[in-house]
């Protein structure tokens, strides 16, 4: 029995490679440039760790000597330029005094230029405190030398407990001496020290209140004293108006107070059948109606004199009286003719007449009742 056997064919790897790599390429626009995005991202990837490898593994430069004559070496690749306010020597950096590393740049102290704040300030005061209290009370500097606030500032040093240290203060020190050169007036003596003055301007913020006042009234003299003088004649022509204003309308109502008096003394002699004084003696009238305080003031009494002789009502004349000679007031009509109204502020003394009249009919109402 014969077999027919039919060998089978493989397919031919070079005959199927052109379309396999035909369908693994992408079929659209969109995954064609997802896959340009894939490849990208990738290739950046790499870059960047490329570079930060690189960067690590790379030396770290030494700064350029600065006291080498060949500039070229400062343009070179080989070294790191050296940084303002730095020496650089042996591939190191130094900064200048004042001055600290920060990274590969040398930046200002703090703690320096707040020391050196804090002297040129005390340098300020003490320069223009001297002169201010030479244009107050003489007693002062108008130039102090450099070498006298320095050594001043040494010793109030000394006693700062919590000073900075010495180098600090060293430095704090020079540029404080550079800063009040540029605020406060310089120059040199005949021996060359170096002599500060505070300038016109600055010196009077340190002057006391008392010395500015002083300055100001001497300065307006001649506007402050007319000034002064009117003002003080006006309160004088305001006061004298006021003392004549109280000096009449007192003398009015111890005018009617009189009126009174003597009206109810008048009335009282006649409802006894005459019997009675009508008359009072000023005098005693006079202490009677006044307090002693008012008895020292003389024109007070005069301007009642002077409204009593006015009163054609009452009657004035000279009458012997214990064998001296008195002037007496008589009340000379009889009713109440313009006084009425006014014996309403009067109506306790009306009692105080009747007591003393019974008390004494000879003498009058002020010797028999003091209280009169």
């Amino acid at each position: 029995m014969e077999f027919n056997t039919k060998k089978k064919k493989r397919p031919n790897p070079s005959s199927s490679s052109p379309s396999n790599l035909l369908n693994s390429l992408p079929s659209s626009k969109a995954d064609f440039f997802r896959l340009i995005s894939v490849i990208s991202i990738a290739a950046a990837v790499a870059l960047a760790c490329n570079l930060i490898a690189t960067s690590f593994n790379q030396p770290e430069k030494p700064f350029c000597d600065t006291t080498t004559s060949d500039y070229d070496d400062f343009l070179s690749d080989s070294c790191e330029p050296c940084p303002t306010n730095g020496v650089c020597y042996d591939g190191k950096l130094e900064c200048h005094p004042g001055y600290r590393m920060l990274g590969k740049l040398c930046v200002e102290d703090g703690d320096v230029n707040e020391a050196a704040r804090k002297l040129s300030k005390w340098l300020e005061v003490r320069a223009c405190e001297a002169y201010a209290q030479l244009l107050c009370s003489g007693t002062g500097k108008c130039w102090v030398s450099k070498d006298e606030l320095l050594n001043n500032l040494y010793e109030d040093k000394k006693r700062d407990k919590d000073g900075s240290k010495v180098a600090i203060y060293m430095l704090a020190k020079q540029r404080a001496v550079e800063t009040i050169r540029d605020l406060l007036e310089t120059r040199r003596d005949n021996h060359g020290i170096e002599e500060f003055k505070c300038p016109e301007l600055l010196v009077d913020h340190y002057k006391p209140l008392s010395c500015l006042v002083r300055q100001w009234i001497i300065n307006h003299a001649l506007l402050l004293v007319p000034a002064c003088a009117l003002f003080i004649g006006c309160i004088l022509i305001t006061f004298r108006v006021y003392q004549r204003h109280r000096l009449s309308v007192r003398a009015e109502q111890l005018y009617h107070e009189v009126c009174d008096i003597l009206e109810e003394k008048s009335m009282m002699s006649r409802s006894i059948g005459g019997e009675g004084e009508p008359w009072i003696v000023a005098s005693w009238l006079r202490d009677h109606l006044l307090s002693p305080k008012e008895r020292k003031d003389l024109l007070l009494w005069k301007k009642v004199e002077e409204l009593v002789q006015e009163d054609s009502r009452v009657d004035q004349y000279p009458k012997l009286v214990k064998g001296e000679s008195k002037v007496v007031w008589e009340w000379q009509v009889e009713g109440s003719i313009g006084s009425s109204g006014k014996r309403k502020t009067n109506v306790g003394s009306a009692p105080k007449l009747k007591e003393c009249m019974n008390s004494s009919n000879t003498q009058p109402l002020i010797r028999a009742d003091p209280t009169c």
